[in-house]
């Protein structure tokens, strides 16, 4: 009934905010000829001498709110400061920062879209739900800005190019509701295992998935050993409730690696993979895991931005994870390996390890396509132009790079190579966010302004982390990865607005299938995935089928 009020609100809110702005849509006016036949485009760029307005304009533009403790003020730090500034010298443009929970970004954008006070400059990770935005009038479309203002943006083609700027461009029209922001490092998922652990008991890093099992019985059965007084608190492995995100690699290896692309695409419309043939028999495996008593109990307990677990792996009681792929070194002196260290000692600390083999003896690491988040703009934005000059203005080389290194001195210092060694930062100059990516919005990675010094900070990222722990990591989530495709049918209506009613299913499914009895396995399976498939999934699969069908002559478009 909530979520019915709320689309409710927003499309009236939406109608009245559009009618006062009359009645022409933000892409007919960026396009509409002008009496002299100058466009309205053409008119909005001879408002800019040298990339600059005469007069004074103002943004909003959203950022998320982690909540870190002892993190910065995500709307005034070091980070905002920059860009403010350079933003006004260079365009004449104000920035003024939103800060929206992480967490509940979906929920927080909706309601203030339906009061209109929506920022300027939008970002999600879910793209379904800026489509339903789009279908009540409450998003622009973002292609006439994109096209007519190509000569003033030339830091956000070069960076995103065509395929990102129109990777969500619709098949027959052309509307463009959202750009996608570029994965600089494709990097996702892998698993982590206590080295001192594995050392304490004389075992070897696990390489497949017998030898994982193993290590964790042998984890349990040396509680005592390994945690003393705390054996009771051992938890050998984890995952959150998240579970088709968080034992992401374990489930994909049940995959079949030659899977075609259509059949990848058409039970593809969650990343969790809940309809791929073989996700089933990877959660099977992990509810055997949790019967043994291998894996952490509560996980289905704690939600999204819970520090629960988090907390749990900082204190030393977890003995393997699967996250992403940098997870145990973010947040500076506040991350896991920190608190790790501190609480534990200068021994105890994670190492990624790839231990969940695939039929033919790889590792199945199924990417998305160099895409991360949606940024769109409110029907209520009037300052088009300006929130396109801010996007350029980020997706500079020398912006991204000072956004995700700071100063030198400050925030980093420069090796002997020439190389960006992190420095652990205070004050006004913490990252809420891993390489400053809330301010990054259209990169997500390290980025530096050439290859060659990218390649060589790398390493060096992470505050009081061994460099050589970061490339293993690295080098592992980049082994035996594909990358995923622009499937381009057209809009798949059954999946609009059907994203987080499949979603809470989905997650519900997996939480109680893992967390089920042995003998209660299928029969829980089954009954959550027949309830994901009833409530609209099946009716996505049956949609991406024949349109898949009549666009594409084969099953395979790689």
């Amino acid at each position: 009934m909530k979520k019915k009020v709320l689309s409710f609100l927003l499309a009236c809110a939406m109608t009245l905010s559009l009618a006062a702005c009359g009645d022409k849509t933000a892409g007919e006016a960026a396009t509409a000829p002008k009496a002299d036949g100058e466009s309205a485009a053409e008119a909005g760029a001879s408002e800019l001498t040298d990339g600059k307005f005469a007069e004074t304009r103002h943004i909003t533009v959203e950022v998320y709110d982690r909540n870190n403790d002892g993190g910065s003020d995500p709307t005034n730090n070091a980070y905002t400061e920059y860009i403010k500034k350079g933003m006004l010298e260079k365009h004449n443009v104000e920035v003024e920062f939103v800060a929206i929970p992480r967490w509940t970004e979906v929920d927080e954008i909706n309601t203030q879209l339906a009061a209109g006070t929506a920022p300027d400059v939008c970002v999600t990770y879910s793209y379904p739900t800026v489509k339903a935005y789009a279908d009540m009038d409450a998003v622009i479309d973002m292609r006439p800005y994109i096209d007519n203002y190509k000569d003033e943006l030339p830091n956000l083609w070069n960076w995103l190019g065509e395929t990102n700027l129109y990777w969500n461009s619709d098949l027959n029209d052309g509307t463009t509701w959202a750009i996608e922001a570029k994965l600089a490092n494709m990097n996702r998922v892998i698993t982590f295992i206590r080295k001192d652990w594995l050392d304490k008991l004389g075992l070897k890093e696990p390489t497949t998935k017998e030898e994982f099992h193993d290590v964790l019985v042998a984890f349990k059965e040396n509680a005592d050993t390994l945690l003393g007084s705390d054996a009771n608190k051992m938890v050998p492995y984890s995952v959150s409730y998240d579970v088709g995100w968080r034992a992401a690699t374990l489930i994909e290896s049940f995959l079949d690696p030659d899977i075609s692309d259509k059949e990848y695409y058409v039970n593809g419309f969650d990343d969790r993979k809940i309809c791929q043939n073989g996700t089933k028999d990877g959660v099977k495996l992990l509810n055997e895991w949790y019967n043994e008593g291998l894996m952490w109990k509560d996980f289905y307990l704690y939600g999204s931005g819970d520090s629960t677990e988090d907390d749990m792996m900082k204190a030393g009681y977890v003995g393997a994870f699967t996250h992403n792929w940098d997870y145990p070194w973010r947040n500076g002196e506040d991350s896991i390996a920190a608190n790790l260290k501190r609480l534990v000692g200068d021994d105890a600390k994670y190492i990624a390890i790839d231990p969940f083999e695939d039929k033919k003896g790889g590792h199945n690491k199924f990417l998305a396509g160099p895409i991360d988040r949606k940024i769109f703009f409110p029907a209520t934005n009037d300052e088009p132009l300006a929130s396109m000059l801010y996007l350029d203005y980020i997706s500079s080389p020398e912006v991204i790079e000072f956004l995700q290194v700071g100063e030198e001195g400050v925030t980093h210092n420069v090796l002997d190579d020439g190389g960006y060694e992190i420095l652990a930062a205070t004050g006004d100059a913490i990252q809420n966010s891993g390489m400053n990516i809330d301010y990054t919005i259209t990169c997500n990675g390290l980025h530096l302004t050439n290859e060659d010094l990218t390649n060589k900070s790398l390493a060096h990222t992470y505050a009081g982390v061994d460099p050589q722990d970061i490339l293993d990591a690295d080098k592992i989530a980049k082994t035996d990865t594909r990358v995923g495709i622009n499937v381009n049918v057209g809009d798949i209506e059954a999946e609009t607005g059907a994203g987080d009613t499949l979603t809470a299913k989905r997650d519900t499914c997996f939480d109680n299938a893992v967390k089920a009895p042995t003998a209660e396995f299928d029969a829980t399976w089954e009954a959550g995935l027949s309830d994901y498939l009833s409530s609209g999934g099946q009716d996505i699969i049956d949609e991406r089928t024949e349109k898949w069908d009549s666009v594409y002559s084969s099953e395979n478009i790689r």
